[in-house]
């Protein structure tokens, strides 16, 4: 007597369409808090639980969260994190290079997490789910190296 599958096609079809909205959930996820925080850094955000205000704000948050790096290397950290996270938060909801953009902002949010826990204490990094966002991004990135091995 034959075996029934334990999963039907129609199973399947729905674990890959929830699979599907789950990538693009955590895309635009990451890709819109890396985006706010450009918005915040720059003014765009106005009232209550505005984070910086201003981009002098965020550099003066920049050498808090830095504190063990050298004054002088702080506008240029700042900067260079509003880069990153400009670029990458746009190629994230856009969907350009989804591999390497989400393995690169599983990075910038793993060293941001780690110079929080150096300058702050493991709680604030844990609190604000930096780690969280970086091992999503991770999930990310190894999403799309498995969809192209199983393409190829």
């Amino acid at each position: 007597m034959p075996v029934a599958p334990s999963t039907t096609i129609a199973e399947n079809a729905r674990a890959l369409l929830w699979e599907r909205w789950g990538i693009l959930y955590l895309r635009i996820a990451l890709g819109a808090a890396f985006l706010s925080g450009i918005a915040d850094r720059f003014g765009l955000y106005r009232g209550r639980n505005v984070g910086y205000g201003d981009f002098h704000g965020f550099i003066k948050y920049t050498a808090q969260v830095n504190s063990f790096m050298p004054a002088f290397t702080i506008p240029f950290l700042a900067w260079a994190a509003t880069t990153a996270e400009f670029g990458l938060g746009l190629a994230l909801i856009l969907g350009v290079w989804p591999r390497w953009v989400a393995l690169g902002s599983s990075v910038l949010l793993a060293l941001f997490g780690i110079a929080m826990a150096i300058s702050f204490g493991i709680k604030s990094p844990l609190d604000y789910s930096v780690f969280s966002a970086s091992a999503g991004a991770l999930v990310l990135a190894l999403y799309h190296n498995r969809k192209l091995e199983t393409n190829s």
